[in-house]
């Protein structure tokens, strides 16, 4: 039943005509504590048609409102307060949830249209770091919560694997590598040639000539050149898998900017035949003064392709592909204008579909203040921390549940998942100074201590030992449980609001609350009395521990059934 509607419904039969259902759905408000009614609605908006004080206003209506399936209606002030039907309201939620398990919220909004998400895209021979990890983390939980809304996304990883610094790192293996150095620990050591290439180049300039030099040879497609570059890949590919596998990401498609190598030439023309080229200090480009950014350069001055070009025939393939209803990109800020280029180059050409390209951004994660850099050296890598936080958390169970079995499963289950849910608690756009023990903490508002509320659900239903399937009636009318009943009522909209707004912490911080207030309820009434209450109670938590169990999924993360 949609309570909300009920309330609605309710209003608009005593509110004057030219007031429409829209606008009172617009106005109901939900007030900060259950002591306040569980929806208001304000009169302020009637005052001035009406030439009355906003709380006469209040007292006139409450007078006239039907309250047929309200425990009570009454005014505050100028509000108009309704408190549910506390026995239909649990009654319906808890049977809801229990008949539609994991369905439960699901909708079909998307009617299976298909929704590319461009995520993840570590750079060939450089080690994934924790800043490859927002880009992996938010992509994959933005895939599952439109998949519960029906619609099909196609998860890419668009794998840097082109461009100048492969010519850089040919030139870096060649000048200090080995065979056998490389096969030994493949990306620290091409991380190293990397590194030293830099510093080098500072003082001999002529190295990022020889760099352009073997990029050009890759772009001729020159044997030498790809064979290195093709095993750069293989070697990468392999280190990237084991950091994707622990956190239970896949992808439908690992087509990275080299896939585009022979699709740019049909998108240089199509710029041509718009007259959209020109020519500007020997490279090719389009102009955007216009819309008061920098030109668009499609090719350099050596005929060498650029970034946005790839960018260009990645979109339109996609298109082709997929007939997206949007395609995703989650990318970091520091790519915005990027982005808007892209999108204003599509449409010049014709292609009004760029409308529906959507650029996810998201904040940077420093450390010291300062900006990750693989270029500099000074990098946090992924696997380190997760590490460490699998080691954390085996700690934590060696001490709290020695005798647990499946330790080491759990713990890499626990301690990915704090790393996995710190990320994703917070707004994306927000940038956040890398702390270990920040990460890693496993007490306050952290992925642990959701896992733990539904272990104990878990453990009170093993406990109980209870078929509450059967029971004659869902409702539970005990006050304690009420703010825990209204936010299982509140997952479908949490669901479609984070979905809406592309925003994983929109989840996060809804499951957070949703075990802070099955605690309260945990702590304050008797769940396991043996009366005739105890199926409707049990059922009230087989509810709470779908819902959590739910929730971290769409974030990525996993549920131990014990702790």
């Amino acid at each position: 039943m949609d309570f909300k509607k009920q309330v609605v419904d309710a209003l608009v039969k005593v509110l004057p005509d030219e007031i429409t259902e829209e606008q009172v759905t617009k106005l109901i408000e939900k007030p900060k504590t259950s002591d306040l009614g569980d929806y208001a609605f304000p009169t302020f908006i009637l005052a001035k048609s009406l030439h009355k004080n906003p709380k006469v206003i209040a007292e006139e209506l409450v007078g006239q409102i039907n309250t047929d399936g309200f425990e009570k209606v009454v005014n505050t002030g100028a509000y108009i307060n309704f408190f549910l039907d506390k026995k239909a309201f649990s009654e319906d939620v808890i049977k809801e949830v229990l008949d539609q398990k994991d369905n439960y919220g699901n909708d079909n909004l998307g009617k299976g249209r298909n929704v590319p998400i461009d995520m993840s895209s570590p750079n060939i021979a450089k080690p994934m770091s924790m800043g490859h990890l927002r880009s992996t983390v938010i992509g994959n939980s933005i895939a599952n919560i439109i998949k519960k809304l029906n619609y099909q996304p196609v998860k890419i990883n668009h794998l840097g694997d082109w461009g100048t610094q492969f010519g850089k790192l040919i030139v870096g293996y060649k000048l200090w590598g080995s065979v056998e150095e490389v096969e030994a620990d493949p990306i620290n050591n091409l991380l190293k040639y990397y590194v030293r290439f830099h510093k080098e180049a500072e003082e001999k300039p002529e190295l990022d000539d020889e760099a352009r030099a073997w990029f050009k040879r890759m772009e001729d497609g020159d044997e030498e050149a790809l064979a290195l570059w093709t095993w750069f890949k293989e070697l990468s590919l392999k280190e990237f898998q084991t950091i994707y596998d622990r956190l239970g990401v896949e992808f439908d498609h690992f087509t990275g900017e080299s896939f585009y190598n022979d699709k740019m030439d049909a998108i240089v023309k199509t710029l041509e035949d718009k007259n959209l080229l020109e020519e500007s200090r020997g490279a090719e480009i389009v102009d955007l003064s216009q819309y008061d950014l920098s030109p668009a350069l499609i090719k350099k001055t050596d005929g060498a392709t650029l970034y946005i070009t790839r960018d260009l025939a990645a979109a339109k393939y996609r298109k082709d592909t997929f007939d997206f209803v949007k395609s995703l990109y989650v990318v970091g800020s520091e790519q915005a204008e990027h982005f808007t280029k892209l999108k204003i180059v599509l449409k010049k050409m014709g292609y009004d579909w760029a409308d529906d390209i959507v650029y996810i951004p998201f904040g940077l994660i420093t450390t010291g203040g300062k900006k990750l850099s693989t270029r500099k050296g000074n990098v946090i890598l992924l696997e380190d921390v997760l590490n460490d936080a699998v080691k954390l958390a085996k700690k934590q169970i060696e001490e709290k549940n020695p005798n647990l079995k499946n330790k080491d499963a759990v713990a890499e289950a626990v301690g990915v998942g704090a790393v996995v849910f710190h990320d994703l608690k917070n707004d994306r756009r927000d940038s956040f100074d890398f702390n270990l023990e920040e990460v890693v903490r496993f007490e306050g508002e952290t992925g642990p201590y959701v896992q733990y509320t539904n272990a104990r659900a878990l453990s009170i239903l093993r406990k109980a030992d209870v078929d509450y399937s059967d029971a004659d009636s869902f409702a539970v009318t005990d006050i304690e449980a009420w703010d825990t009943l209204k936010m299982l009522a509140d997952f479908p909209n949490v669901v479609q609001r984070a979905a809406n707004s592309y925003e994983p912490s929109v989840i996060a911080k809804y499951v957070l609350k949703l075990a802070k207030s099955f605690n309260q309820y945990y702590a304050h009434s008797r769940i396991l009395n043996d009366d005739e209450g105890l199926k409707a109670r049990l059922a009230l938590v087989k509810s709470v521990s779908t819902v959590l169990q739910m929730s971290l999924a769409l974030l990525g993360v996993k549920a131990p059934e014990e702790m």
